[in-house]
């Protein structure tokens, strides 16, 4: 399962290098979206995919006596995604207003915004 997960976070990390290197801003944000995604499934997939194993150890016990599941990850990848939504709501509104303002989407019309 791993090894899916890194040609798949590796694929993500690519398209999102890609779209990032566009001239389009929309293509901007959808890349930061793709680039965001693919390191919360980085970070899932270092931590360690254990299914259905609950994050508690038997009281008494020093060490676990199943597979459990590190609860660390799963509350920085919950953060980063509120994080990335907020980042990518403020990215929607500035493009809209910078599209309002220029009256294009590409990067390489925007350098002058005195019209």
């Amino acid at each position: 399962m791993e090894t899916l997960m890194a040609y798949v976070i590796g694929t993500m990390f690519g398209s999102a290098v890609y779209m990032l290197l566009r001239r389009s801003i929309v293509k901007l944000v959808i890349g930061l979206m793709i680039l965001s995604n693919a390191a919360n499934l980085l970070i899932f997939t270092v931590a360690g995919l254990v299914r259905g194993a609950p994050p508690l150890i038997t009281e008494g016990l020093l060490e676990p006596a199943t597979a459990i599941t590190d609860p660390l990850p799963q509350a920085l990848v919950l953060t980063a995604i509120v994080i990335s939504f907020g980042v990518l709501s403020f990215s929607v509104v500035l493009i809209h207003r910078a599209y309002e303002v220029v009256g294009t989407d590409d990067l390489d019309k925007m350098k002058d915004t005195d019209t």
